[in-house]
């Protein structure tokens, strides 16, 4: 028997609250992926700062397009910020 597997689409329902912030921060990791010497955690944590009030979704997406992240990497980028955000 086959069964019909769903691929979750790129496309996010949910839309950014500051759509100036979104661009600043992809702009902001796609400039500091361009130095070798930033690690994708240090651009990572950059991006979050500007969008640390945005919707889970939206930061994600961001990290994929600004930071060069899978995913799934992005995902837990987001928990990581996330969380040492929240401890400052």
């Amino acid at each position: 028997m086959a069964t019909a597997v769903s691929k979750k689409t790129d496309q996010t329902s949910t839309k950014s609250t500051s759509p100036d912030n979104l661009k600043k921060a992809v702009a902001l990791g796609k400039e500091m992926s361009k130095n070798k010497d930033n690690s994708k955690a240090d651009v990572a944590r950059s991006m979050y700062e500007i969008l640390h009030e945005e919707p889970k979704d939206v930061i994600v997406k961001a990290f994929i397009d600004g930071a060069s992240l899978t995913p799934k990497g992005a995902q837990t980028y987001f928990y990581n910020c996330k969380r040492k955000f929240t401890k400052k």
